[in-house]
């Protein structure tokens, strides 16, 4: 069971901090007395908007007797500047700040094996998984190693955090293009939304099995929105155990999926040009609604800050030249293509961001050409335009109808939710390990 929780319909600063006055008590109490190095692990610049950034802070504040370092959980985001790092952890001396290299930086840990890959996936992949994580994590001595993270529906692991900080925040090449590659092939809308996915349950299995002796706890963050429409902290679970997460997760069913009777005909999403640049990140416009979307529907993704496709060059080569065009092509092409097989978390990228043809996709990038964008699949728009039509002050969350009579459905922040029909959601194929 989780060690405590607070939950409200805005948790205040105040309620926070004392939140995180009342985990290092328990953690002396529970894990070790004498806290004289810890680590954080936050999420990185991408979940900016959950307040994780803010309560690492917190934590660092409430050491000051510590040895603390901080290590982003990037996997293989690219990795901050030192004004990203002082704009979303303020104080934290850069210094303290380790940027995680998925790489070079990781030590071979252990082996989820194949067989329990594919038993969870229903025989969907069939090939192990290797824990290859941060080699700081594990092999320098910690005394308390605190995970910090917002809990919300995701793409491949069903809800973000809890053990995805290590696996992925903190995992090596193999370790993250094998765990993708399974997901992916299983597929992105059985994973969505659901509480433990085949994914998941390989994590927990090895998690157990593997990293029972690191002395670490969770701090998983829910969001909603409150009556004027911003998002707020409406719940902090702290604990060492899977049930932290659980609970973590009921709360975000209950608060961050959004059901329909009917599908969406267009849909018009925001990706924060702070916290969004690549379309590897600011495909969970994608993600998040594709099973909202109706079959002939449209996807408008104003991304004014997206400058490149992936978050590494290697990747951003691959979107280039396979583009998101469907799981029958990619899947044919992954068989046979050399520089497919070197990256297959680049290619389960490419699945997951594909409506299939089931719907068109519009991009409007701040710096992507029209010829970048149709070149990987998608149509192209204009952001400055889209941003006149779709004036995010005059816009409300949900439907709108324009001028002209449009009626679109507006998300102003897509990877804090998932949006759906409810033939979809409750799909009876959906299997959750829970």
């Amino acid at each position: 069971m989780p060690w405590f929780a607070i939950e409200g319909e805005a948790l205040t600063e105040a309620q926070i901090q004392g939140a995180v006055d009342r985990t290092l008590e328990e953690a002396r109490k529970r894990i070790n007395r004498d806290l004289k190095r810890v680590l954080l692990l936050p999420p990185d610049l991408t979940r900016a908007h959950s307040g994780a950034g803010k309560i690492t802070e917190m934590f660092y504040k409430a050491l000051p007797d510590a040895h603390v370092e901080v290590i982003p959980t990037l996997g293989q985001h690219v990795p901050h500047t030192e004004a990203e790092n002082k704009w979303m952890f303020g104080s934290i001396p850069e210094e303290r700040i380790f940027a995680h290299d998925w790489r070079g930086g990781v030590t071979h840990v252990a082996t989820i094996p194949a067989s329990l890959v594919k038993e969870t996936t229903h025989g969907a992949a069939d090939w192990e998984i290797p824990v290859d994580l941060n080699t700081k994590l594990m092999t320098e001595q910690w005394d308390l190693v605190v995970n910090i993270g917002h809990v919300v529906p995701h793409e491949v692991l069903g809800f973000a955090n809890h053990n995805k900080n290590y696996y992925i925040g903190l995992g090596g090449k193999d370790t993250i293009c094998a765990s993708h590659i399974a997901a992916a092939v299983y597929g992105i809308e059985n994973n969505l939304g659901c509480l433990v996915t085949p994914l998941r349950a390989c994590y927990n299995w090895s998690e157990e099995e593997h990293l029972k002796d690191l002395p670490d706890l969770y701090v998983q963050i829910v969001m909603h929105r409150d009556a004027d429409n911003k998002l707020v902290t409406s719940g902090l679970f702290v604990g060492d155990d899977l049930e932290t997460y659980l609970q973590a997760a009921r709360k975000s069913r209950e608060q961050n999926i959004t059901t329909f009777e009917k599908p969406l005909k267009k849909v018009v999403a925001v990706m924060q040009p702070d916290e969004f640049r690549a379309t590897w990140v600011a495909n969970k416009a994608v993600y998040r609604t594709r099973m909202a979307i109706a079959d002939g529907g449209e996807l408008l993704i104003l991304a004014p800050g997206v400058e490149r496709f992936g978050e590494q060059p290697d990747v951003d080569a691959l979107i280039r030249k396979y583009g998101y065009k469907g799981t029958p092509r990619t899947l044919e092409l992954y068989k046979t293509e050399a520089d497919m097989q070197a990256i297959p978390h680049g290619v389960a990228h490419l699945i997951h961001g594909s409506s299939e043809g089931r719907f068109t996709i519009t991009y409007a990038p701040g710096h992507l050409t029209k010829e970048e964008i149709e070149q990987v699949g998608y149509q192209y728009a204009d952001v400055k335009e889209m941003e006149k039509r779709y004036d995010a002050a005059k816009m409300k969350e949900g439907w709108n109808t324009m001028p002209d009579g449009e009626e679109v459905f507006y998300i102003s922040t897509p990877s804090a939710g998932l949006w759906s029909t409810e033939e979809k959601l409750n799909n009876a194929s959906r299997l959750d390990l829970s």
